[in-house]
């Protein structure tokens, strides 16, 4: 199991960074508009609040000389809006913005716009401010999923202890050494990535000190001590004993304050009713830890010849109080980060917790058939005699390790074992999928992101990558405004590999609506002189369309592309 889960930290670990959890709501001036005048200062709003970094914001002119522009800093009394004075004198052309913060609940997001100044020009602008240094997203991500199954295995494993009573204790404590070394390495790990994360600059330790005094530094900072405590204690308690009462309430308070660091700081952090979002996304956790990390270390006990059968059947019921606690906080969750029935298909937030559904059914069938198996099997192996077992042999002989009192009964963990272990894999999916989900954007904010304060959907943006041949790679950002019902302008502009804006012999983009058979209904964009346009595209009902886009480079090489867009009344 653990080697299965070692692959799958490398494999999700050096994947594509997920998209971070604030969203650009609005412009000012708008992406890719035409202003008569310069713009006295740039304002961007986000769906959150934002922190801003040393370098949060680049403006590069028609030349790709990089503008010297004013302190960026938040509009007074909005923490979700930015404002960035801009020069007083400004040439006609294209400009490019890349930007990067923080968002509420600590991840960094970043992104690029473009505006014109009396004309619109094909400009050698690039914006590396928006980019990720690929080495340090990976190692963060890595050191992310590893502390979500440490401190699983760490919680889990104590509370098998504490409620299950298992009779030889010994055997679990390598799963906690290995936790806790894993829970320790990981928060140091993320503490001194930190920094550049954010940044999106490569792994370097100059960024701690302005780490530490984010929210997101302290609270690793706190995880870190309270690890330290746990360790200082426990070296304690193995040699002066205090009462079982008292050592269950540091523990219970510990892990309380251990789910508390993390959710404190991820998507409970933002949005809607935080206190109690807070208090569920807590209580999830620890759910998950007694069940999943519960299930490893029943896996490790059963490693025994025979096992109490009071030990199953007390994990049976650990395992069903958890179970209560995950679907409860769950459905919250859900409502809270979706927002709405339709963003459970339409959003990659969406599609990821259904396949957390899927993983959890199949996990919940199992641990069923496994409690079904127990509870026949407990009544067996209790109604039957139970065989005297010495704890010693012959004189002079070695001592055994101690064994259940012969009054006793003992369960075969045999066919047990393999059930336990198939449960214990599906856990592991289940926990990278739980892990992945704190790192997508969530429905709501992505639907907040598509409407304007006033409650009027804005202007649709979707940006769609194309590859063609061996070198022909790009993007082509496509808007339609208003991007609802009726009629809408639609305006394209094909980016190169390198970030400039491309000039292509041919784009085309079609739109169709498979649920009511309608389309493919040609744009009719045409060719503007660096951008692709057209002032009069209808879109007659709303729905989930396909957007087609064919990108033609040369006169041999082209390639279609499709994404799905919403259309609103």
């Amino acid at each position: 199991m653990l080697a299965a889960a070692s692959l799958l930290l490398l494999v999700l670990g050096t994947a594509s960074p997920a998209s971070a959890h604030a969203a650009l709501r609005a412009t000012d001036p708008e992406d890719g508009t035409i202003l008569q005048r310069a713009p006295r200062a740039l304002t961007l709003t986000y769906t959150e609040s934002v922190g801003l970094l040393t370098d949060s914001f680049r403006v590069y002119d028609p030349e790709n000389h990089r503008l010297r522009t004013g302190q960026a800093d938040h509009a007074p009394g909005r923490a979700d809006t930015v404002r960035v004075p801009l020069p007083a004198r400004m040439a006609k052309g294209t400009y490019v913005v890349a930007w990067r913060v923080v968002s509420a609940d600590s991840h960094p997001v970043s992104g690029a716009l473009t505006f014109s100044v009396g004309e619109r020009t094909v400009t050698t602008a690039t914006a590396p401010g928006a980019a990720e240094n690929g080495t340090t997203t990976s190692l963060y991500n890595i050191a992310r999923y590893l502390a979500y199954l440490a401190v699983a295995l760490v919680l889990g494993a104590a509370a098998f202890v504490a409620y299950c009573r298992p009779p030889h204790r010994a055997a679990l404590r390598p799963l906690f050494v290995f936790g806790t070394a894993a829970l320790l390495v990981s928060t140091l790990a993320l503490l001194l990535l930190r920094g550049p994360y954010e940044e999106g600059t490569a792994p370097a330790f100059t960024a701690l000190g302005r780490t530490l005094t984010t929210r997101p530094g302290e609270l690793l900072l706190v995880r870190l001590a309270l690890l330290l405590s746990a360790v200082a204690g426990a070296l304690v308690l193995r040699r002066r004993p205090v009462p079982r009462r008292a050592a269950l309430t540091a523990g219970a308070t510990l892990a309380v304050a251990l789910a508390l660091t993390w959710s404190a700081a991820e998507h409970a952090s933002a949005g809607i009713q935080v206190p109690l979002a807070i208090a569920s996304t807590t209580l999830h956790l620890l759910a998950m830890a007694s069940w999943l990390g519960g299930l490893a270390a029943l896996l490790v006990t059963l490693r025994a010849a025979a096992v109490p059968p009071q030990v199953v059947t007390r994990f049976s019921r650990l395992a069903l109080t958890s179970v209560i606690v995950l679907v409860v906080t769950g459905v919250y969750q859900s409502w809270r980060g979706l927002g709405s029935w339709q963003a459970l298909t339409d959003t990659t937030y969406g599609r990821v917790l259904l396949a957390k559904l899927v993983a959890v059914g199949v996990l919940l069938g199992a641990a069923a058939w496994s409690r079904r198996w127990t509870g026949r099997l407990a009544k067996t192996t209790e109604a039957a005699v139970p065989v005297p077992v010495p704890v010693a042999v012959a004189a002079g002989g070695p001592a055994l390790p101690p064994e259940p009192p012969a009054s006793e009964p003992v369960l075969p963990v045999r066919h047990l074992r393999r059930s336990v272990l198939a449960e214990a894999a599906v856990g592991v999916v289940v926990l990278v999928l739980t892990t992945l989900l704190t790192s997508t954007l969530p429905g709501r904010a992505a639907e907040e992101a598509a409407t304007a304060e006033t409650g009027i959907p804005a202007a649709s943006v979707t940006t769609v990558p194309f590859t063609v041949g061996e070198n022909g790679r790009g993007k082509v950002q496509i808007t339609f405004d208003p991007g609802r019902v009726g009629p809408n302008s639609v305006q394209a502009v094909v980016y190169g590999a390198n970030g400039t804006l491309a000039a292509v012999p041919e784009l085309r983009i079609t739109m169709t609506l498979p649920a009511q058979r309608l389309g493919p209904l040609d744009t009719g964009i045409t060719d503007r002189g660096g951008y692709w346009a057209t002032n009069s595209f209808n879109l007659p009902i709303p729905g989930t369309w396909t957007m087609k886009v064919t990108v033609r480079v040369s006169d041999l090489d082209q390639v279609t592309v499709s994404r799905r867009v919403r259309v609103a009344r």
